[in-house]
This record gives structure tokens, C-alpha cells and sequence, in this order.
């Protein structure tokens, strides 16, 4: 079983950068595909960007081209960096991961092991 755990998160403005990290612990992320979710406020958990053993991605279509997914699997954790952050982009961030390294899934039903989330809040 493998533990997450996500840090990075904090309050900036409209326009800043940020890089979460997602760190695991009890096995090695190469045997798993890895994922970003977020939820705000009276919303449903949704899909930010997926990443498999390979460095294959997936981004939802919100972020693409201001958030990248990254994995360093010899340290064992996952990155979402954030630029150009939006109001909207306020959220609990959490990771998640499936073992299966080669399919990186979009749906939340699909991954096995979750991070408790790190907050995101971007004021305008």
C-alpha cells in the first residue's frame, strides 16, 4: 500500500506560480500512474492531470498550457506546477495513484490510494 502525501499548497494572486508535490512512501511510484484532482468548495472532486510510469500526460482541458505534471520516480513523488493561477483554480488539491503504471485514468473511481489535499486559494 502506498502512502501520499501533498505540500506546496498556500494563498497567492491571480497570476502566480505555485508547485505542489506529491511524496509517497511505502512503495516505489514507478509501479503506479499517478494523478492530480481537485475539489472546491461545494463541488464535485474533478480532474486536473494524470501522469503514467512512462511520462505520458493527460491535462484536463481548464489547464492546459498553464499546469504541468511531472515525476521524479527516483524520488519517489509527483509535481503539479501551476502558473498563471486563476480564481477558479481555487481548491483542494489532492494526488492519487493506481497500480497500473501504464494507464493514467481521468476519473476518480479509477484510482486506489489518495493524499489528504493541500489548499489552494488564488485571490483576484
Amino acid at each position: 500500500q502506498v502512502q501520499l502525501v501533498e505540500s506546496g499548497g498556500g494563498l497567492v494572486q491571480a497570476g502566480d506560480s505555485l508547485r505542489l508535490s506529491c511524496a509517497a512512501s511505502g512503495r516505489d511510484i514507478s509501479a503506479y500512474a499517478m494523478a492530480w484532482f481537485r475539489q472546491a468548495p461545494g463541488k464535485e472532486r474533478e480532474f486536473v492531470a494524470a501522469i503514467n510510469w512512462t511520462g505520458i500526460r493527460y491535462y484536463a482541458d481548464f489547464v492546459k498550457g498553464r499546469f504541468t505534471i511531472s515525476r521524479d520516480n527516483a524520488k519517489n513523488t509527483m509535481y503539479l506546477q501551476m502558473n498563471s493561477l486563476k480564481p477558479d483554480d481555487t481548491a483542494d488539491y489532492h494526488c492519487a495513484a493506481r497500480p497500473d503504471p501504464l494507464t493514467a485514468a481521468t476519473t476518480t473511481t479509477r484510482y486506489d490510494y489518495w493524499g489528504q489535499g493541500t489548499q489552494v486559494t488564488v485571490s483576484s
